[in-house]
């Protein structure tokens, strides 16, 4: 078995196919988290206890190894995570001894900042944004490093990877940097901070099967699992801990599911699976015609409602 250094050190590679390989995406995601502790005073890593922020983790480790990871990991809690989530979360953080900072979508609530919704679709997923601006502000981060990918979603595919966003946190899609030839530009002015996503040109698939290479720990609620659930506009929904809005004619149900993406409970939907180990995910998921955020009910809100979120600030 090779050694961390030795991995770092392997070539890249290309598929058959013409899409870079697991390796050559290793290296540019390698590339781009040297390039963010190079070029920027305090750089954060938000962490959501996510398939891809776990992955941007293990990418760091192996970025700056033997030393630890020169940043430290954010959670913009919005008080609905899956319980499963958040228990990860602190188990990682605790093992490799990094820094964690954790902000609450309720202190935003509770300062009559943002507002919480309510009714059959109510969420706390936009209300990130206010808290995730308050702590950039109040921590002086001028950039930080999430796990957005191109193929999630038509709005993500038209960010650059580092993405530069003006002193009120707002992304203006038509005023973007060229990155050509692998060149990263970090200068920024007083104000502005940069998003940085290092595994943009990754996939769905890429991320498990990296996961799977890597043997990567994730938390249970990726794999299927019996749950109490209710159907909702051809979703499956979690009945568990009372966050989820259910009415009376919508009938709890134990049915096996996983979930493909892990955010707020009340946003994010579940899959009927049998998939209880990675491979059998990484099958599952390389057999599906469906992209993961078609679970994702804050995504169809309306056509354009990942972009207006990110100009307003949303990661």
């Amino acid at each position: 078995m090779s050694t961390l250094a030795e991995e770092i050190k392997k070539p890249k590679t290309i598929s058959s196919a013409g899409r870079p390989n697991a390796n050559a995406l290793e290296h540019e995601a390698i590339y781009i988290l040297r390039e963010v502790a190079a070029q920027f005073e305090k750089p954060v890593l938000l962490f959501s206890g996510g398939k891809d922020s776990i992955t941007l983790v293990r990418l760091a480790q192996k970025a700056f190894w033997p030393a630890k990871i020169p940043f430290p990991l954010m959670h913009i809690d919005t008080g609905h995570n899956f319980p499963e989530t958040i228990e990860f979360r602190d188990k990682l953080v605790e093992e490799l001894g990094v820094e964690l900072i954790v902000r609450n979508v309720q202190d935003s609530i509770d300062q009559g900042k943002v507002v919480e919704e309510t009714g059959k679709y109510a969420s706390r997923n936009m209300l990130q944004t206010t808290t995730l601006l308050d702590a950039i502000e109040e921590f002086k981060f001028d950039a930080c490093i999430g796990g957005a990918r191109r193929d999630e979603e038509k709005a993500r595919a038209k960010e650059r990877i580092f993405s530069v966003r003006d002193d009120f946190g707002q992304w203006d899609e038509k005023n973007q940097r060229p990155e050509l030839f692998d060149m990263l530009n970090g200068q920024i002015e007083m104000g502005q901070n940069v998003r940085v996503f290092p595994i943009s040109n990754w996939t769905e698939l890429d991320v498990w099967s990296y996961i799977q290479k890597e043997n990567i720990e994730i938390p249970s609620i990726y794999f299927a699992h019996k749950r109490n659930t209710f159907l909702r506009d051809g979703l499956i929904w979690s009945a568990e801990d009372g966050v989820v809005f259910r009415a009376e004619d919508e009938k709890v149900e134990e049915r096996i599911v996983r979930f493909r993406t892990v955010g707020d409970m009340s946003c994010t939907a579940a899959v009927e699976s049998h998939a209880d180990t990675i491979d059998k995910v990484v099958s599952e998921i390389r057999d599906s015609k469906i992209s993961e955020r078609g679970a994702r009910i804050d995504d169809k809100r309306s056509e354009a409602a990942m972009e207006k979120r990110k100009q307003q600030g949303y990661f």
